[in-house]
């Protein structure tokens, strides 16, 4: 793996200072404010949307963070920039990307500029406030990817520049692509030129976060027509029903990742070899297809039978 080292002075020294200071406290928050930037976010703030409030709002979200997620890592794989940590003896990693892995292990923790949580953060909530236009949503647009950043750096994960560049990274994509989606009227056109202009990657990216992301993008732009002509599922604001969709879905994303590694080795999934990556793309695309298209298919069971007990309480009556 190729290592590039580079920083201004002012940042390693600002981020000790940052962790010299902030005690365990400071720790805790900056752990939980993290995880705003992480997949376990994006899957439940884009599964609510999509399943339960407006599915067209969440096709509209996931085209934005899906580019985001899949340029973030092609970006990485252009600089080589390697985490604060691994340069500066008194920067400590408190929070690595992959805890089962050796930290200063690239293939597993991946490269360091730009940040993605950093990336995700401001194009998830830059793209609600651009959508929705509403103040708290416009103040939570800025304020949480600020937050976000500022954890990752005082977390030892990310130099400054590197929050700075994923933050720029991911409003520019909410900005340019809510203004191209509100312009295009063909979505499959879009998401066909999105996808062959990311595709090249394949040449170039060596880390597994790349090929996470483009499996991610593959099957987000494939689930969102199938639904549009074979599923059509309706949304819910009722609170009982939301909370059993979104639980439903992570369910299946658990379940299904789980299951689709079974057949290979841990040795061979983890060796970061291409045929390994090429298969974490298409474990990837399978299971948010399903979750994105098959899975809803379950709503309209569960709408059918809601009508049912509907009509029998009329005619009760």
């Amino acid at each position: 793996m190729i290592e590039n080292v580079f920083f201004w002075n002012w940042e390693p020294v600002l981020m000790e200072w940052l962790q010299n200071h902030m005690g365990e406290a400071g720790i805790r928050i900056a752990s939980v404010l993290t995880t705003l930037g992480e997949e376990t976010a994006l899957i439940l703030i884009l599964g609510f949307i999509y399943w339960c409030y407006d599915k067209n709002f969440g096709k509209f979200l996931g085209t934005n963070i899906v580019v985001a997620i899949v340029l973030n890592p092609m970006l990485k794989n252009l600089v080589f920039r390697t985490r604060p940590y691994f340069n500066h003896s008194k920067i400590r990693c408190l929070k690595p990307v992959n805890a089962a892995a050796d930290i200063y292990d690239i293939s597993a923790q991946g490269y360091s500029f730009p940040s993605g949580h950093a990336t995700n953060a401001s194009v998830v909530f830059g793209s609600i406030a651009m959508k929705t236009k509403r103040k708290l949503w416009i103040v939570s647009g800025i304020l949480i990817p600020v937050l976000v950043a500022l954890s990752r750096v005082m977390l030892g994960v990310h130099y400054p520049t590197d929050v700075l560049a994923g933050l720029i990274l991911g409003y520019g994509i909410a900005g340019l692509l809510s203004w191209i989606q509100s312009k295009v009227s063909r979505r499959w056109m879009l998401h066909l030129i999105l996808f062959l202009l990311v595709l090249p990657g394949c040449i170039y990216c060596k880390t597994a976060d790349y090929y996470t992301a483009l499996g991610t993008m593959a099957g987000a732009f494939l689930a969102m027509p199938f639904e549009e002509r074979f599923v059509r599922f309706e949304n819910t604001r009722k609170v009982s029903v939301s909370i059993l969709r979104v639980a439903g879905g992570i369910a299946v994303y658990l379940v299904l990742n789980r299951l689709l590694k079974l057949p290979f080795s841990k040795e061979f999934l983890d060796s970061g070899a291409f045929p390994a990556l090429l298969i974490r793309t298409v474990r990837y695309a399978v299971v948010v297809f399903v979750m994105l298209a098959v899975y809803p298919f379950c709503f309209r069971f569960g709408r059918k039978k809601s009508k049912e007990s509907s009509n029998e309480k009329i005619k009760g009556e």
